[in-house]
């Protein structure tokens, strides 16, 4: 009774997981998929043809800009979706539970984009450079998320997928512009942790990656509770 109890429980939380991506991804997610392998081969690709060394530095680089795509799209268009399947008025319907589903969103999100990290950086550490891919993976999901998540909370004020994605590319080349004066600073949003430069120590460098990675933790944890509040506005979507 208790085994039956147990497979009925799993399959009802399978078939919630599998319903929610359908819904976050909009049957979309496979061409993002194949565009951030594709994206990662070519680079890894140049990378390799222009002779340029191989380090674990250079992977992180490799792998920040497809986790970035494969997280883009879930976030900024995931209101627009609801709207466009008429999911948006049940969500608004019953009391506190937009809350519930976008937060169970976001944590399938991330949890997908975190294993495909790992499978990646699994190849990487394997085909190229050795190094420990769940460090790799970890220290490459909190840029990641950090922009997934600001993402999040510009959709429930922008409300529709296009314009948010405009305005985020807006902020990531103001963030890549910036990146060379802050290269080395716990304020850069693309910190390298990998690429410790020659005039710092290593417990200094510890301590710029130590406070990066707070801040940006910091950053996820805001933008997500601001994106839930945001839902709040009823009227704003309905």
């Amino acid at each position: 009774m208790a085994t039956n109890k147990f497979k009925i429980a799993v399959d009802w939380i399978l078939r919630m997981i599998r319903y929610n991506l359908k819904i976050i991804f909009a049957n979309k997610f496979i061409w993002f998929l194949l565009a951030a392998l594709g994206f990662f081969i070519m680079v890894t690709l140049i990378t390799l043809f222009n002779g340029n060394m191989i380090t674990s530095g250079t992977i992180f680089s490799l792998l920040l800009y497809p986790g970035l795509l494969l997280i883009f799209y879930p976030t900024a268009f995931g209101i627009q979706n609801d709207e466009d399947t008429r999911i948006l008025e049940i969500l608004f319907g019953i009391p506190d539970y937009r809350y519930k589903v976008w937060l169970v969103r976001l944590i399938l999100i991330f949890l997908l984009v975190f294993v495909v990290l790992i499978i990646l950086s699994v190849f990487c550490s394997w085909a190229l450079v050795m190094f420990t891919p769940f460090t790799m993976a970890y220290y490459l999901i909190l840029p990641i998320f950090f922009m997934g998540s600001l993402a999040f909370l510009l959709s429930t004020i922008i409300r529709n997928g296009i314009g948010t994605a405009v305005v985020m590319v807006i902020i990531g080349i103001v963030f890549t512009s910036l990146a060379d004066a802050i290269q080395n600073s716990k304020w850069n949003v693309f910190l390298n942790p990998f690429n410790m430069p020659q005039d710092i120590s290593e417990a200094a460098w510890a301590t710029v990656v130590h406070d990066n990675h707070v801040i940006l933790l910091v950053g996820i944890i805001l933008t997500i509770l601001a994106g839930l509040l945001s839902l709040q506005r009823r009227e704003k979507f309905i």
